[in-house]
């Protein structure tokens, strides 16, 4: 059964930084743009318009690549993707990490395309038993369903409260989100697993 509360003095929840983390439900607004095939951009906000996060990337050797910045332009993480045939895969470094560095912030497998709901599945770097691991956190949702959750056993550590979109909107290669996070989660790590989410169903 999914646990949708949560409970003061848990542990904190910090992947990229600790000043990513609050002590209180954090209400963020995120504005999608996509600007022709491959390019898209991503602005986050606080409910008062305070700019938190931006994404943005392109192409990278056809794989697609997203780079987390803070609101002076300074690179946060890097998220790279890798296609496989029956499956997608994305590693997550800080910074904005050369493809062959091996500091990894976490890993983000797809581990079926075939399902109508898509679910994700997150692997810190610890977690590397290949075969016979579990994910430390996973994440459904879909475009179609306009869902959005972030997991950490049963338990929902954020998820979309409102999509707003039209059809002249997605025309015009924008979107809007209203994003939950709960107390001490690391509101940057829920923002790049929004953003692969997305780009995986683009």
């Amino acid at each position: 059964m999914e646990n949708s509360g949560w409970d003061y003095g848990v542990p904190i929840i910090n992947i990229v930084g600790e000043n990513f983390c609050v002590p209180y439900t954090m209400e963020m607004l995120v504005k999608k743009r996509i600007h022709g095939m491959s390019n898209a951009h991503y602005d986050v906000f606080d409910i008062s318009g305070n700019l938190l996060l931006q994404v943005d990337g392109s192409l990278w050797k056809f794989q697609k690549k997203r780079v987390m910045r803070d609101p002076a332009g300074i690179p946060l993480l890097t998220m790279r993707q890798k296609s496989f045939k029956w499956r997608k895969e994305w590693t997550v470094h800080p910074g904005e990490s050369s493809e062959d560095s091996n500091d990894i912030l976490f890993r983000v497998e797809q581990p079926s395309p075939l399902h109508i709901k898509t679910k994700l599945e997150v692997f810190l770097p610890n977690n590397n038993i290949i075969g016979k691991r579990a994910p430390d956190f996973y994440v459904t949702g879909s475009f179609t369903s306009l869902s959005f959750k972030v997991y950490r056993g049963k338990t929902v550590l954020s998820q979309v409260a409102n999509h707003n979109y039209t059809w002249g909107s997605i025309c015009k290669g924008k979107e809007n989100f209203k994003v939950r996070v709960h107390p001490e989660v690391d509101y940057s790590f829920i923002t790049a697993l929004l953003v692969i989410l997305e780009e995986n169903e683009t």
